[in-house]
């Protein structure tokens, strides 16, 4: 799912466009892709599991996207 999230690149770099009078700056745009990852992780938590996530399992999302940051900032 978070592959999902994140491969329709020209849907994101729309977004960032359309609100690129807000804020142009590369950090803006990650926090677009992290929003959009985190909302995944969130929601697909709670439809497979049926819960929301644990303490733990936000801490290893944070080191995924932390550790992905790189790719993720390539994304547009």
């Amino acid at each position: 799912k978070i592959h999902d999230t994140i491969s329709n690149k020209e849907e994101i770099r729309q977004l960032i466009q359309f609100l690129s009078n807000v804020d142009d700056s590369k950090s803006f745009a990650l926090g677009i892709v992290v929003g959009r990852l985190y909302n995944a992780f969130y929601y697909q938590t709670k439809r497979i599991l049926g819960r929301e996530p644990t303490d733990i399992e936000f801490k290893e999302f944070l080191e995924f996207v932390k550790s992905r940051k790189p790719d993720l900032e390539d994304l547009w």
